[in-house]
């Protein structure tokens, strides 16, 4: 589900059980109203609550950690794609068509990265693992080194070849949701009975509801946030592209 659509979802329920409440305290006896049974459901949503922050909690840090993995790794790979670079610039003009087979597989992956589009960048990312990385470290296979510095090139080419590849690998298999949905639910259900306690004590006003409409949207607008950054190459929150143009601007550049 959408972030937006899950986000809107969890408005209706929450700012719906501030509704539900207000709507309750009005077909309640007088004796529910009590002082007493005020601070019974006060200790009750401080419970509700407290639960509530702890997994929220737990969902942001998952969301963040996911998020920050993944973008750590962009940029460590990006590091080696110019390493390899470096390498086969320094073994000489035999290496020149596999530089520029490296600059267009790259340049085309980052592409694919901007537009947003998860099946594109899914079908970028393997077929970049399967078929270019493969197909280049065929090629420094197949380069005839003159003398030991040129081996040393060509064995440090193919090793940083064959990290990059593990590196889109494991950005290919990485590409899942981090976040529980049924924790979410969960939370969604919590806070739901939070804005029930709220409502059922509060009087019915225009303050009142803009403020608990106001509440809801902030509730709403941190589990968007959360969802945004569980999905860190779609959706407004993503993975910046800059140390990728950096890295092609210097492949460009060589």
């Amino acid at each position: 589900m959408e972030p937006i659509a899950l986000s809107c979802i969890a408005l209706v329920c929450v700012f719906g059980g501030a509704l539900v409440g207000i709507l309750v305290r009005h077909r309640l006896p007088g004796h529910h109203l009590s002082d007493a049974s005020k601070d019974t459901v006060k200790l009750a949503t401080g419970v509700i609550a407290t639960m509530a922050a702890l997994v929220l909690g737990l969902l942001v840090s998952s969301a963040k950690g996911s998020f920050d993995r993944m973008s750590d790794e962009l940029t460590q790979a990006a590091v080696k794609v110019i390493q390899l670079d470096h390498a086969l610039r320094n073994f000489g003009p035999e290496a020149q068509p596999i530089r520029r087979t490296l600059y267009e597989h790259y340049r085309a992956a980052i592409d694919a990265l901007a537009t947003g589009d998860h099946s594109l960048i899914e079908q970028r990312q393997a077929a970049g693992t399967t078929a270019s990385i493969g197909g280049m470290q065929s090629a420094i296979r197949a380069l005839v080194p003159r003398d030991d510095v040129q081996r040393e090139l060509r064995a440090q080419a193919l090793a940083l070849a064959e990290e990059s590849s593990a590196n889109r690998w494991l950005l290919v298999l990485q590409r899942h949701t981090s976040v529980s949905m049924p924790m979410v639910f969960v939370v969604v259900a919590w806070l739901a009975l939070i804005f029930v306690g709220f409502g059922l004590f509060a009087p019915a006003n225009g303050t009142v509801v803009t403020a608990l409409l106001l509440c809801a949207t902030s509730v709403a607008g941190a589990l968007f946030l959360i969802l945004e950054m569980d999905d860190p190459f779609g959706g407004i929150v993503r993975l910046s592209d800059v140390p990728m143009r950096r890295a092609l601007a210097i492949l460009s550049g060589g």
